[in-house]
């Protein structure tokens, strides 16, 4: 199986990450997959953004969990990126599962809790995936173990995945313990013995965040499942030239 190749927040190199025009972009380049992240608004509205603060991309300030939906979406997202976007807007989860719905790419949710403890997190992106649909599509990751295990008390349909920056002896069975589908582990703790583990334990190893292309030709060759990239155009034609080339 080829590696998967997923636009981690959008094609977050060319435009700002984790909004519409990101997301698009992707699906245009051909990704097979998008990551995105997910955290509460102040009336439990789950929205797409990487930081706990809105600082850094908006123009506004403050923590999402003290702001209101309506208050969370009169700021602007795009124009810190380039002037090009200004007026693009954080989506809800709503919005982006509507938008994917009828498209054959794959979604991965990251579950911004391991900061802040979001109530019922879990559950409430859980149930709108299956509302759509999508959970033969989706996996829900999280760096929270704790986190893994409500998402597979709640059921057992969406796939759950453990994320990691941390050194393990053994990386995939400390995930698969914790009950988790899959694991997604920093690139500087990739290396053979973990795909070797993945695969005797039957469990996807995915990399983040793999942009240089010395990086990504390294996760090729060792046959990780997937990576992260700001820039799946790029990953997308160097597979291909690898694939090509090594005769698949």
């Amino acid at each position: 199986m080829k590696t998967a190749i997923f636009a981690h927040r959008g094609a977050s190199g060319y435009s700002p990450e984790n909004t519409m025009p990101a997301f698009q972009l992707a699906y245009e380049m051909g990704t097979d997959g998008i990551e995105t992240d997910v955290q509460l608004t102040k009336d439990g509205i789950p929205v797409l953004i990487h930081d706990e603060q809105v600082k850094r991309t908006t123009n506004g300030r403050g923590y999402i969990k003290d702001l209101t939906f309506e208050e969370v979406k009169r700021l602007d997202a795009g124009s810190w990126f380039s002037s090009r976007f200004t007026g693009a807007s954080i989506p809800s989860l709503e919005e982006f599962l509507e938008w994917i719905e009828d498209k054959p790419l794959y979604l991965n949710i990251e579950l911004k809790n391991n900061k802040i403890e979001y109530s019922n997190l879990e559950a409430i992106v859980y149930d709108m995936v299956l509302r759509y649909g999508l959970q033969q599509h989706c996996t829900l990751s999280t760096f929270n173990p704790e986190s893994i295990k409500k998402i597979k008390k709640i059921g057992t349909s969406i796939s759950a995945a453990l994320l990691t920056s941390k050194a393990e002896v053994n990386p995939v069975t400390f995930a698969g313990n914790l009950g988790a589908d899959a694991i997604h582990i920093k690139y500087r703790l990739f290396d053979e013995s973990v795909v070797k583990e993945g695969k005797t334990k039957g469990m996807p190893v995915r990399v983040y965040t793999v942009n240089k292309s010395a990086h990504i030709l390294r996760c090729l060759k060792l046959q990780a499942d997937g990576i992260f990239t700001d820039l799946p155009d790029k990953a997308i034609e160097q597979r291909q030239s690898f694939y090509n080339n090594n005769g698949n």
